[in-house]
């Protein structure tokens, strides 16, 4: 049984995970599982000679942190069916070896479906380095229990 429902999380609704500091160990082991072997990310002297004048992290690294540190805070609290979608995915800022980013979430949409058991809510991620530069913002669709379900 859930500890929380979609009828739990009003628009507006925020909460902020832990943070955590991006690694070289975190891009090296990415373009491991991914194949992204990019020189951006994985060569110091292409990076050097590029815009960013240093190595950076993948994008799709950074998505797949944010929706784990998410998921540490446990703030959901079983409360979540499935994952529907992402929608509104941009990459604002580099994200550098040594940066500390954290997500910052907010209850942006929330609907009821055809069933009364279930709820459609989109949560906005924005994600900040230690800078409170915003670096990535994408929006995450869920399906949710209802406490009308009796689940």
């Amino acid at each position: 049984m859930p500890d929380k429902y979609w009828d739990d999380f009003d628009t507006g609704f925020t909460f902020k995970t832990p943070s955590i500091t991006v690694t070289e160990t975190h891009i090296v082991n990415w373009a491991g599982l991914t194949m992204d072997f990019y020189p951006l990310h994985m060569d110091r002297e292409f990076a050097a000679r590029s815009p960013m004048k240093e190595r950076v992290a993948h994008g799709p690294l950074i998505f797949g942190m944010a929706v784990g540190m998410a998921g540490l805070a446990r703030v959901e609290g079983g409360s979540i069916i499935a994952w529907m979608g992402v929608d509104g995915m941009k990459m604002l800022a580099p994200v550098k070896i040594g940066d500390t980013i954290t997500n910052n979430v907010e209850v942006v949409d929330r609907r009821e479906t055809g069933k009364p058991t279930q709820g459609m809510q989109t949560w906005r991620y924005t994600i900040k380095n230690q800078r409170e530069e915003t670096v990535m913002v994408f929006d995450m669709k869920f399906l949710m229990y209802r406490k009308s379900s009796g689940a």
